[in-house]
């Protein structure tokens, strides 16, 4: 099944962060330019296996049927959870975050 997948605000606040960090005190333009490509390239593939991906493990992050697709290059992740035929991405983390105590 091919979901639609959404971006939310807080999301793309996350990604920019990442980006602007990258750009402005890593001063690396490259190393920005691929998360950016690697995230597209998760999202494209998350159109696809969304549903296959389990549930969280985190109890309180199940209960809201989070779930978790680590980007294919980098060490970053996304939160989601589907609606019907969306796809909901509501976060995006480095795996080194304390993300649980983040989102709940």
């Amino acid at each position: 099944m091919a979901y639609k997948v959404v971006v939310t605000s807080d999301a793309e606040g996350d990604l920019d962060n990442f980006v602007r960090y990258l750009l402005f005190e890593k001063e690396n333009f490259q190393a920005a330019q691929n998360l950016l490509n690697d995230f597209d390239a998760t999202k494209r593939m998350l159109e696809q296996v969304a549903s296959s991906l389990k549930l969280c493990e985190n109890p309180k992050l199940q209960k809201l049927g989070y779930r978790r697709i680590n980007f294919l290059s980098h060490r970053y992740f996304m939160l989601y959870r589907i609606k019907k035929d969306m796809v909901h991405i509501d976060a995006i983390f480095h795996e080194l975050q304390d993300y649980e105590n983040h989102i709940v």
